[in-house]
């Protein structure tokens, strides 16, 4: 198989294996969340699944903002308008939103009176990438080297200003407008998590300009750079002044912006060696997997883990039981995404209701190229 085709099927690859693992990640995350003793939750195992877990917020906001760079980019490459590059921009955002709301629609439905009518309006993940989706709508009319430098300054700025937003007094606006916002524990607000996407911005734009002959030499100094970028953030950190006159450091710092964004640009050159060099071309691990159905498994294990489905279990189980749930709960996602794409001779799900609803019967053997 010639080099082209490798390029062409394995190229980007890497960017879906990180999504996968980042859902990883997030699932034991939620599972130790929802399902540890809470005589445990001082102890080791679930203090570094909680911590570790602290990391898919951010690689998920970061790669909305490479994909937003690839659509722009694209756009352009087409010979779009930069008004219609903006409207593309904004319908990803009405899409995100879109989703944000059936989300919670849905886990509220479920909760069958259960969970008060103001969870619809919660600020979750979907909710902050389709704000900041929405926000940095006006970088598409730059060209993607220009769009390299203002998204950088950008997501330094909203970084830096996440400690000033947190000293104003908000007690006048809309708590569900604050929510957006304003940090806090509870919410993904625009400050200071809009950062990750305009970096994840900076790195898509800075890829669309690559040839594949140079994609290795990028991602050997985009792990020199991370590593350097979570020293210097961990540095500044731990001085005893700061520029702040009050900086929290695990809701607001742009310390641990920095640091998080430093980890993922480490973390992508180590998916690029493993996507690039090690699986077998054109194959799809269950990590890609994940990664590349990531929506659908956010949507569905919320509802499993935090639904009511095993609500005799929650906040009781030890970390053996714990452990064994989240691997549980991981295989099921892993069979969901399987089912969803046809993946290793699984029935495709999707395709399966397409003929179903098309011919009245399902067809005897599945299409080629299933």
């Amino acid at each position: 198989m010639g080099s082209s085709n490798r390029n062409s099927s394995q190229r980007l690859a890497f960017l879906d294996w990180t999504r996968g693992l980042a859902a990883v990640v997030m699932l034991q995350g939620h599972v130790f969340h929802s399902f540890t003793d809470k005589t445990l939750r001082n102890d080791g195992p679930y203090v570094l699944s909680q911590f570790i877990g602290g990391m898919t917020p951010a690689v998920f906001l970061f790669l909305t903002g490479i994909t937003l760079a690839f659509l722009m980019d694209s756009r352009a490459r087409q010979g779009q308008t930069p008004k219609q590059r903006m409207a593309a921009s904004l319908n990803r955002a009405g899409f995100l939103i879109a989703m944000a709301f059936l989300f919670r629609l849905q886990l509220w439905l479920f909760a069958a009176g259960q969970s008060p009518w103001t969870d619809l309006f919660k600020v979750d993940i979907l909710n902050a990438m389709a704000l900041g989706v929405a926000v940095f709508t006006p970088l598409a009319v730059l060209q993607t080297a220009e769009r390299i430098r203002w998204s950088l300054f950008a997501g330094a700025g909203i970084a830096a200003a996440a400690p000033l937003v947190s000293a104003i007094d908000w007690s006048w606006l809309n708590p569900f407008v604050r929510a957006y916002f304003v940090p806090d524990t509870n919410y993904f607000a625009f400050f200071p998590w809009a950062s990750f996407i305009a970096f994840g911005i900076t790195t898509g734009s800075a890829i669309r300009l690559l040839k594949d002959e140079h994609m290795d030499r990028a991602m050997q100094w985009s792990a020199v750079f991370g590593i350097g970028l979570v020293a210097a953030a961990g540095y500044f950190a731990s001085i005893p002044y700061s520029l702040y006159a009050k900086s929290d450091f695990w809701l607001n710092s742009p310390a641990l912006i920095f640091i998080k964004t430093g980890i993922i640009l480490a973390i992508l050159p180590l998916a690029f060696v493993w996507t690039r060099y090690a699986s077998p071309v054109g194959s799809t691990s269950w990590v890609r997997l994940l990664g590349t159905n990531s929506l659908l498994v956010y949507w569905v294990h919320t509802e499993l883990v935090y639904g009511r489905w095993f609500g005799r279990y929650k906040e009781a189980l030890s970390v053996p039981q714990t452990i064994t749930i989240a691997v549980l709960v991981i295989a099921s996602m892993v069979l969901l995404a399987g089912l969803w794409r046809g993946w290793r001779g699984l029935p495709n799900v999707p395709e399966l209701l397409r003929r179903y609803l098309g011919s009245g019967e399902l067809a005897p053997q599945r299409a080629a190229g299933d």
